[in-house]
């Protein structure tokens, strides 16, 4: 699994900081930081934080198999 996050349109409202703090993190007030390829026992975490942002900054890209775009 590869996450993508577009920084210009996230807000740092942190909902993906509180459902998945091993993946991402605010530092400072607004910059968020994020492990690109976290690995698979975070995916349920990593994708409930990104239903959870309200911008729809952050997208899964999967990166197995012929299944490949963003997920919800």
């Amino acid at each position: 699994m590869r996450i993508v996050v577009d920084l210009n349109r996230c807000q740092a409202y942190a909902q993906c900081v509180f459902l998945a703090h091993e993946v991402f993190a605010l530092r400072g007030e607004e910059a968020l930081s994020y492990e690109p390829n976290p690995d698979d026992a975070r995916r349920l975490q990593v994708r409930r934080a990104v239903a959870a942002c309200p911008v729809q900054a952050i997208v899964i890209d999967r990166l197995e198999g012929t299944d490949r775009g963003a997920t919800p």
